[in-house]
C-alpha cells in the first residue's frame, strides 16, 4: 500500500505538515517552489475563484504559511484551529492504526478544516485513507450546498500535499486508492483537463487494459468516468465488458447497485445489455435484504429508467423491504420509490399502512414534493387512505403557501377521484378558493382545469371560476400551439358545463360552445368513466343471453343524452310477443318490466359469485 508522507520526523510543526507536498520539490529554491505550486494548483479547479490567487510554501521547517493575495490566513505564531486544540495528536505511523478508527474519526468531523487538521497531524497516510479523507471533504462541503471549494481549503497545505502526491505518483497507488481518489476529486469538481485528473485517468486506463482492476474498482471507475466524460466514452464500454465477464457472486450489494447506476446512464443502449440485465435482475433477488434505504431507492429508479417491466419479481421483493425502511428514507429517496411504484403499478397494503403512519405523523414537516407524490400514488392506484387524505388536507390548510400550482392540483385531484371529503372540507376548499383568487394567473391552463374538475366531482362546484374557464381567452390558452384541444380536456370542460346546468341553475355566465363539447365521456385512452370490469361484463352478458334467449333483446355500452355510457340497456321497442317468461309461456304486458324482474336477481347472483 502506498504511503503519503505528510511531514519529516524531525519537524515539529504545530499547524501544518507539508512535507509530502514538498517531497517532489526537494532541494529547490523557494521561488521555484512558488512557481510549481502556482502551475499545479490553480488549473485544478474550474472557475472556483473570482480573482486569481497564488500560494507560497515557506521552508519546511518554518511555521509560516500564507497566501500571497495580501490576506493572511491566520496570525503568525497562533494556533489555526483553537476550537479543536484538545484533539489527541496521532504521532504513530498509520501502518499500525486501525482503519476503522481512522474512518470513525473522519465521520465525526463536520467541516473540511477539521478533516485537514486531523490528517496534518499524521506522519504518513496510506493512499486509501488519503482518498477517504478527500471523500469526507466532499461530503461535508456538499451539505453546505456550494459546489465550489472555499479558498481556505484550496490554500490549505495538507490539501495541497494530497493533491500533489496523487498527481505525481499515481503508479504507486493501490487500485482502491487510485479509483477512490479519482471519484472524490471528480465529485469536488476538479477541472477534467487538469494534469491531476488526466494523470489519474491515464493510470486507471492503463490498469484497465491490463485487466488489473477488481469488481469494486471497476464500478467506482465507471461512475467516475460517466461524470467526467459522459456515458458515451469508449472506456465505459470496456468497463461494462469486463464486468460482464465477472461472476455476479463476486459483486457486493453496493457493487450491484453501482452497476445498475452505470447501466442507467447508458439507457439508450439497454437493448445491447438486456441479456446482462436479465442476469443482474435475477441475481439481485438474493441481495435485496442487504440493501440500505438509499440503495433500494436507487435500484428502483434504475429499473424505471431501464424500463425493466419484466423484472416484476424483483420489484415485488424490493417493495417488501421498502416497507421496513419507509421512516428512514430521505424526502428525495421516498419520492423516487413512489415514482417507481406508480410506474410498475405496484400496490402493497403493508406499504400503504407504513405510508399512512409516516405521513400522518410527519405530514406538517414533509417536503411538499413528497406530499404531492404520495397523493399522486393514492390517486393512480385508487387507494382510499383516510389517514393520508385527512393529514394532507390539514397540511394544505396550515401551509398552503409551501405548494406550487402543480402540487396543489396533485393534492386535490385524489379527493375528487376517490370521492372523499375530509372532516375539514369547508376550511380546505375555502383555502383553495383564496389561493386560486390570489394566484389564478400562475396556474397552467391544464393544471387549473384538472383542479376545478376534481372539485366538481365531490360537489364543490367552482362557480366563481366557471366564467373564466369558459371564456374564449382561457380556451385559447388551453389549446396552446396545438391544432385542437385534446380529448381529455374537452371531456372535463363538458362535465363542468353540465354541472353548471344541472347543479348550479343560478349560474348566468358564459356557456361552453357546442364545438368544445364531447358526445361521450367514454374514450379509448384517458376516459372520465371508470372502466367496467371485463370479467363481470362478460359474465353478465352471457347470463342475459341465456335469460332472454337472444342478444337482440338488450343493448350494451349505450350512450345516454348526458354523455355517460350505460353497460346494458333493455330494448323497449320490441313487440310483446318477442319475449316470453320461462314459466307457462305467459306474455308480459311490459317488456322492460319483465326483463328488469329477471335482471336484478341475476345481478345479485353474479355479484355473490365474484365476492
Amino acid at each position: 500500500m502506498a504511503l503519503i508522507t505528510l511531514r519529516r520526523n524531525l519537524c515539529h510543526l504545530s499547524d501544518f505538515r507539508i512535507q509530502g507536498a514538498l517531497a517532489a520539490l526537494k532541494n529547490q529554491p523557494v521561488n521555484h517552489v512558488h512557481k510549481v505550486v502556482k502551475e499545479h494548483l490553480c488549473p485544478w479547479f474550474c472557475s472556483l475563484q473570482s480573482e486569481p490567487f497564488r500560494v507560497r510554501f515557506h521552508h519546511a521547517c518554518c511555521k509560516k504559511f500564507h497566501s500571497e493575495n495580501g490576506n493572511a490566513l491566520h496570525p503568525v505564531g497562533e494556533p489555526v484551529f483553537s476550537q479543536i486544540h484538545d484533539w489527541d495528536r496521532l504521532e504513530e505511523n498509520l501502518k499500525n492504526v486501525d482503519e476503522q478508527r481512522f474512518y470513525r474519526r473522519l465521520s465525526n468531523f463536520t467541516s473540511s478544516e477539521e478533516v485537514l487538521h486531523f490528517i496534518s497531524t499524521l506522519q504518513t497516510l496510506p493512499d486509501t485513507m488519503a482518498a477517504g479523507a478527500l471523500q469526507r471533504i466532499y461530503e461535508v462541503e456538499k451539505k453546505d450546498g456550494d459546489q465550489r471549494l472555499p479558498r481556505e481549503i484550496l490554500e490549505n497545505s495538507a490539501f495541497q500535499a494530497l493533491c500533489i502526491q496523487f498527481e505525481q505518483e499515481p503508479s504507486n497507488l493501490s487500485n482502491t486508492g487510485l479509483v477512490t481518489a479519482l471519484q472524490a476529486l471528480t465529485l469536488l469538481y476538479v477541472d477534467p483537463q487538469s494534469s491531476l485528473l488526466l494523470n489519474l485517468v491515464a493510470e486507471c486506463h492503463h490498469r484497465l487494459q491490463r485487466g488489473g482492476l477488481e469488481v469494486h474498482s471497476l464500478c467506482v471507475l465507471g461512475e467516475s468516468l460517466i461524470k467526467l466524460q459522459g456515458p458515451g466514452c469508449a472506456t465505459l464500454e470496456l468497463i461494462i465488458c469486463q464486468l460482464q465477464g465477472e461472476k455476479l457472486e463476486k459483486f457486493a450489494p453496493e457493487d450491484i447497485v453501482a452497476l445498475y447506476r452505470i447501466l442507467q446512464a447508458c439507457a439508450e443502449k439497454v437493448d445491447r445489455h438486456q441479456t446482462f440485465l436479465n442476469q443482474i435482475n435475477n441475481f439481485s433477488l438474493s441481495v435485496v435484504s442487504n440493501l440500505s434505504p438509499k440503495s433500494l431507492s436507487q435500484m428502483l429508479t434504475a429499473l424505471v429508467v431501464l424500463d425493466q417491466t419484466q423484472a416484476l419479481p424483483l420489484v415485488i421483493k424490493l417493495g417488501k423491504y421498502v416497507v421496513r425502511h419507509v421512516p428512514h428514507f430521505t424526502n428525495e429517496e421516498l419520492v423516487k420509490v413512489l415514482e417507481a411504484f406508480i410506474y410498475f403499478g405496484h400496490n402493497d397494503r403493508f406499504f400503504t399502512k407504513a405510508l399512512e403512519q409516516h405521513v400522518a405523523s410527519l405530514c406538517l414537516t414533509l417536503d411538499p414534493e413528497v406530499v404531492s407524490k404520495v397523493m399522486e400514488y393514492c390517486c393512480r392506484k385508487q387507494i382510499l387512505s383516510i389517514p393520508i387524505l385527512n393529514a394532507v388536507a390539514e397540511t394544505f390548510v396550515c401551509q398552503s403557501e409551501k405548494f406550487s400550482p402543480s402540487q396543489i392540483s396533485e393534492l386535490i385531484e385524489p379527493f375528487g377521484k376517490l370521492n372523499y371529503l375530509p372532516p375539514n372540507a369547508s376550511a380546505l376548499f375555502r383555502k383553495l378558493e383564496n389561493t386560486l383568487l390570489t394566484h389564478f394567473n400562475y396556474f397552467p391552463p391544464k393544471t387549473l382545469l384538472k383542479l376545478l374538475h376534481s372539485c366538481s366531482l365531490i360537489e364543490c362546484h367552482p362557480v366563481n371560476f366557471m366564467s373564466k374557464i369558459f371564456s374564449p381567452y382561457f380556451l385559447q390558452q388551453l389549446q396552446g400551439n396545438e391544432s385542437c384541444l385534446d380529448r381529455l380536456s374537452l371531456a372535463q370542460l363538458t362535465q363542468l358545463f353540465l354541472t353548471s346546468i344541472l347543479e348550479c341553475p343560478f349560474y348566468k355566465g358564459p356557456k361552453l360552445l357546442p364545438k368544445y363539447q364531447v358526445k361521450s365521456f367514454l374514450t379509448p385512452c384517458c376516459s372520465l368513466e371508470t372502466p367496467v370490469d371485463f370479467q363481470l361484463y362478460k359474465s353478465v352478458m352471457t347470463g342475459l343471453i341465456d335469460l332472454l334467449g337472444a342478444r337482440l333483446y338488450f343493448a350494451s355500452k349505450v350512450l345516454t343524452p348526458y354523455r355517460y355510457t350505460v353497460a346494458f340497456s333493455p330494448v323497449c321497442k320490441c313487440s310483446v310477443e318477442e319475449i316470453k317468461t320461462e314459466q307457462g309461456g305467459v306474455k308480459e304486458d311490459n317488456v322492460c318490466e319483465g326483463i328488469t324482474r329477471r335482471i336484478f336477481p341475476f345481478f345479485s347472483h353474479q355479484m355473490s359469485k365474484l365476492n
